[in-house]
């Protein structure tokens, strides 16, 4: 497939979609293989914008009235930016992939993996349950 070409100005920024879709790939099987990872980043993610924003306020009252408003965003703002380092660790493994092998064996390996990962993690969720 031939990438598409995003028009910015006079810049033509080439887009490859099987690309996209490959790093999308082994994105979302190291987010559901590495959770615990995933949920640790999260909470300090959540730790570190509430403490961030703590420093804007000058009153503790004001700051007091809006601190679920405010909690409830940053939960919704770490959880979008944990994301991140798993977007590039997939990129990552689909261009070694894509070096090594070839485009078609990254996007294969890429869906067994996300699979695998995703049994792995219903039986990891399955076993903490049971322990309860």
């Amino acid at each position: 497939m031939m990438p598409f070409y995003l028009d910015l100005g006079p810049f033509a920024v080439p887009i490859d979609p099987v690309a996209i879709a490959a790093a999308a790939l082994w994105s979302l099987a190291l987010y559901l293989g590495f959770s615990p990872i995933a949920d640790w980043l999260i909470e300090k993610l959540v730790q570190w914008l509430n403490y961030a924003e703590r420093s804007l306020y000058t009153s503790a009252e004001e700051f007091e009235r809006t601190r679920q408003a405010r909690e409830a965003q940053n939960s919704f703002s770490a959880s979008l930016l944990s994301i991140l380092p798993f977007l590039l660790m997939g990129s990552l493994c689909h261009y070694l992939l894509e070096q090594g092998l070839d485009r078609s064996w990254s996007i294969s390996l890429g869906i067994l993996a996300v699979i695998s990962c995703g049994v792995y993690e219903l039986g990891r969720q399955q076993g903490r349950s049971d322990e309860d």
